[in-house]
């Protein structure tokens, strides 16, 4: 079965919650207690991806640490916290005796996926820690970020992300203001890619009409096989073919029951479901897989990393050859982030 190059994981709000103080010892040597680190990703067969940096809500801080809810906004404020995670994925680079590497191109990707090398790109979810005139761009580009999502589900000066119950439209309020469309242009000026995963419709279609990229949704399902309001429609599906963008299909039970349950007790069979409905509406060039592991309820079959052989047996007994897994598992990845980089 092939290595897989995965569109989303949170391994590093992991961390930063769990081992802030060992992070990269953590994650390079001892068995975590979510559904990633070193050890499981190799016998998992997970050769790299986009490593998600996430500012979580103030109150789910606040909460987990047990303290004043004032007291943490000040103590973890969007920019500390992303400054922390991306000092995690820098320290794991560091730290791995070359064993993983931040990947700023295809080229490094691809190197990796050929040496055994975790290959790890560095993503933005969700912008509130950037300022309005954009002014960390350069230097987190410089780090290694590559990839930004805009939203999280909560506004920002960006916009809107997508925020409602299950059933419900993706339309679930106003789209970007006018610093979002800015940070569309500059990301488009800097080659770096946008996320639509966490985009309520009016910003999806403003990003479409804005963007020359090709559009991505790096960790979203099929809406018309579960209606939640972050999955995709048909027209959104449409869309994303004619730019020749790519969906990731996210592993989370509430995102793909046809219930919108997060219960865990759930048949691959209906991954399947939504991955045959994205091929025939995208073509197998531009479907993947976007797990968000560490950031979700997986369906038991999975468990966690080490399920992704189980899941790719699965779709072999369903009929997909190996070539088409191969495009699912990485290449189609590599294909959609060398369009956008343009290396």
């Amino acid at each position: 079965m092939p290595q897989v190059f995965d569109g989303h994981n949170d391994v590093l709000l992991h961390l930063w919650l769990h081992h802030r103080d060992n992070a990269a010892a953590a994650f390079l040597h001892q068995r975590l207690s979510g559904h990633l680190d070193r050890a499981r990703m190799r016998r998992g067969g997970f050769a790299g991806g986009l490593f998600a940096v996430f500012v979580p809500p103030s109150d789910y801080v606040a909460d987990f640490y047990q303290r004043d809810r004032r007291q943490e906004a000040e103590s973890y404020c969007a920019l500390t916290i992303v400054q922390q995670q991306m000092d995690i994925l820098l320290q794991i680079e560091r730290h791995s005796a070359g064993e993983a590497k931040i990947c700023r191109s295809v080229q490094e990707i691809e190197r990796c996926l050929a040496q055994g090398i975790l290959a790890m790109v560095m993503h933005l979810e969700g912008a509130e820690a950037l300022d309005e005139e954009l002014s960390q761009l350069d230097s987190w580009q410089a780090l290694g970020l590559r990839s930004i999502g805009p939203f999280w589900n909560t506004p920002n000066r960006f916009g809107f992300g997508v925020n409602g119950r299950f059933p419900g439209s993706p339309d679930t309020g106003p789209g970007l203001t006018p610093t979002g469309k800015r940070l569309i242009a500059a990301c488009n000026r800097r080659r770096l890619m946008i996320d639509l995963s966490h985009m309520n419709e009016k910003a999806f279609w403003q990003t479409a009409e804005l963007s020359q990229a090709p559009l991505v949704a790096s960790h979203s399902n099929v809406h018309a096989l579960c209606a939640q309001p972050r999955n995709l429609t048909d027209a959104q599906l449409a869309a994303i073919a004619d730019s020749d963008g790519l969906v990731g299909v996210n592993f989370a039970t509430a995102f793909l029951r046809p219930d919108g349950q997060r219960a865990a007790n759930m048949s691959l069979d209906i991954i399947i479901r939504h991955l045959d409905y994205l091929l025939e509406k995208l073509g197998e060039d531009r479907v993947a897989f976007g797990s968000d592991f560490d950031g979700t309820t997986l369906p038991e079959t999975i468990g966690d990393v080490t399920g992704l052989p189980l899941l790719l047996n699965k779709l072999s007994e369903a009929g997909y050859n190996n070539r088409l897994l191969l495009k699912l598992s990485r290449e189609n990845w590599l294909r959609v982030l060398k369009k956008t980089w343009g290396s």
